[in-house]
């Protein structure tokens, strides 16, 4: 039976945590800059929650050891990881005595000899703190959930929504269950962790739509239920081939019965419905988009295109060339005159830095892309003239707007995603009124779905390629669905964790 503890009127809690989405089927690398670290009182400013004057800030000694997060890219660096997870743990040690810690993650950090990073920083940042405090993780229900990492938190959520837009009710929610467990003085709770062998790419598993939207409705109904503290679905991280890598549950709560029955209901809900997962668009090749969207009407612009397999907000390089170069050879285009085009976008700090060097109106030829994924497609050389430019963007540096034909490709020193209008009308493009707007994404974030009136996804190549079964994935767990269409069901029953648990040994995970 979990023994009751002492509760703590004003708790010393500390936040700390590392994040990035992986793809380990890019042949980018990862360093310790791209994770903008920010340190001590810095940390709280990420947490609007936490301000000052808010309920939660003063329910609780906030103390910020480490927190950087990195756009999704390719596998972290050991140098990269070592120097990050060091300064980590050295912060908290020099915090002295603490009842709490949010471990704030993504879940889906790949590093360099390292198969479970996130579990291993965990058991790291234990050796310090001691096995006393009480451990909060939250995570993207992108991000992966081992059996070590369940074990080693004593509260465990993710995200319910794709696209993220309950991200910081998320955080706010693993900050809130971790002080109502130090302020009640109640025990340690328990969890039930189940692996599901299902692995999917998010634009498969949108919550927008069917199956998804269902399944994780009902993980609210489970939470719901008396014993229960917290309930989540990982959908896991698709595109890098480790061992931890497929969907799971955790439920986690004070009575072993309520988060054993809420746990095996999500878990098999989850699997039952594995067959009608769907992209959350309709999808085509690059050249079947483009030419759908040149014969729809006017009714349909913009028609929005989604260029999938290079997103840089999923791991993928950014600088793939494929895409760009198909739409440029498009005799539809060639002419200034032709459908307006905005293509986002192309990393080629060179082609950037002479397009800056020109100036806006001048015509110049510059070479961007293929520097870091020349898989597919080479470096692209294209004549234009120079739209527009702009310094300061935290993600790309510097922009620059091209304009050949009747395209607009934005080129940036730094690969950057573009999610929001402002992304565009900052740069003198209007993409309201233009016929096609193609984005390196998978799904549309929130303000372009909304301003899309026709949208499909391209399945185009790079290291976040839609089509998983031809990545090549070969250190996942087998059975797997959908590499093993036709696999036996699996066993969907619940692994207790307790305070008292050892690690399970590997066969039984």
């Amino acid at each position: 039976m979990p023994q009751s503890r002492t509760p703590v009127a004003r708790p010393v809690i500390a936040i700390a945590g590392l994040g990035i989405e992986s793809s380990t089927f890019s042949p980018a690398r990862t360093e310790a800059p791209a994770f903008h670290p920010q340190r001590g009182a810095d940390v709280l400013t990420r947490y609007q929650f936490l301000a000052p004057g808010t309920p939660l800030g003063a329910a609780a000694d906030w103390r910020g050891a480490l927190v950087g997060k990195a756009l999704p890219g390719g596998t972290v660096t050991a140098a990269a990881y070592a120097e990050l997870s060091d300064e980590l743990i050295a912060r908290l040690a020099e915090l002295g005595h603490l009842d709490g810690l949010w471990f704030d993650i993504h879940g889906a950090m790949t590093v360099e000899g390292v198969d479970d990073a996130e579990a291993e920083l965990l058991a790291h940042i234990r050796e310090t703190i001691g096995p006393d405090v009480i451990v909060s993780t939250s995570m993207d229900l992108h991000g992966n959930v081992s059996r070590e990492l369940a074990h080693l938190s004593d509260l465990i959520t993710c995200y319910r929504m794709a696209p993220h837009e309950d991200a910081m009710e998320t955080k706010e929610r693993a900050a809130r269950n971790l002080v109502d467990l130090l302020t009640t003085g109640a025990p340690r709770p328990v969890k039930a962790w189940i692996p599901v062998p299902v692995l999917l790419a998010g634009e498969q598993t949108s919550t927008r739509i069917e199956p998804a939207k269902s399944v994780y409705a009902a993980v609210d109904e489970v939470e719901a239920t008396e014993g229960v503290t917290d309930a989540a679905i990982w959908v896991g991280y698709a595109w890098a081939d480790e061992p931890r890598n497929r969907a799971a549950v955790v439920v986690t709560g004070q009575s072993e019965a309520a988060v054993t029955a809420g746990a095996e209901r999500l878990a098999r809900g989850f699997w039952e419905a594995r067959h009608d997962f769907d992209f959350v668009a309709p999808t085509d090749s690059l050249d079947g988009c483009l030419d759908e969207a040149l014969a729809s009407s006017e009714a349909n612009r913009p028609y929005f295109i989604s260029d999938t397999g290079d997103n840089p907000t999923a791991g993928g390089a950014g600088d793939v060339t494929w895409g760009l170069e198909r739409v440029l050879s498009r005799p539809e285009f060639k002419d200034l005159t032709g459908p307006t085009v905005i293509y986002a976008s192309l990393p080629g700090p060179a082609a950037v830095a002479e397009a800056v060097r020109a100036g806006v109106g001048a015509t110049v030829t510059v070479t961007a892309g293929a520097e870091i994924d020349d898989r597919h497609a080479g470096p692209l050389t294209m004549t234009g003239v120079v739209h527009a430019i702009r310094h300061g963007d935290p993600h790309a540096e510097t922009e620059a707007v091209l304009r050949v034909g009747s395209v607009y490709v934005i080129l940036t020193a730094l690969r950057k995603p573009y999610h929001h209008e402002h992304d565009f009308t900052d740069l003198e493009l209007t993409p309201r009124t233009a016929d096609i707007v193609i984005v390196k994404i998978g799904y549309l974030e929130p303000e372009l779905f909304a301003m899309a009136t026709a949208w499909k996804m391209a399945l185009t190549p790079g290291g976040v390629d839609q089509n998983l079964v031809r990545l090549g994935h070969h250190r996942i767990r087998r059975p797997m669905f959908p590499f093993d269409h036709e696999m036996q069901p699996p066993d969907l029953t619940a692994r207790i964790i307790t305070p008292s648990n050892a690690p399970l040994a590997a066969e039984d995970e």
